[in-house]
């Protein structure tokens, strides 16, 4: 809602003004003050689970890598175990790829043709300069369907 990433004055004001209608200006510093203590808290647990998942790793590992992505690119797989895994999804996505091209290729063909003979039938199908009667024929194709 505020979009905290970038917080400007203006949004830091706001805030400010907002937080001392809900507290009022007597129990805003208390809230302000439990605040803080809780972000050093939480700090605090995030360091200790770090520290104790290095202890128990053997590894060094930093609060970023608490990112379980991150944490077994980093720690737990080599390059190479990390290309080996990926490879058959890769090969599955290029053949799906290919297989689409093909289907697409197709489709464009049949409608195509489907144009051509559409053409053709409207030719037939013009009035002649007899003066005869006219047969007029309009063939309605959806594109979108084919």
């Amino acid at each position: 809602m505020f979009g905290l990433d970038n917080l400007d004055s203006e949004k830091i004001l706001l805030l400010l003004l907002l937080a001392l209608f809900i507290f009022g200006p007597d129990k805003l510093p208390k809230a302000i003050a439990d605040g803080v203590k809780m972000v050093r808290n939480l700090r605090d647990m995030a360091r200790n689970a770090t520290g104790d998942l290095s202890r128990e790793l053997g590894t060094d590992i930093q609060l970023e890598d608490l990112n379980p992505k991150s944490l077994l690119r980093k720690h737990l797989l080599s390059e190479e175990d990390e290309k080996a895994l990926r490879k058959p999804l890769e090969d599955l996505y290029e053949g799906v790829q290919k297989d689409l091209k093909g289907v697409q290729d197709d489709l464009k063909g049949v409608h195509n043709e489907l144009k051509s003979t559409a053409e053709s039938v409207d030719r037939q199908l013009k009035p002649t300069s007899a003066g005869g009667p006219a047969i007029t024929s309009q063939v309605a194709y959806d594109m979108d369907a084919t």
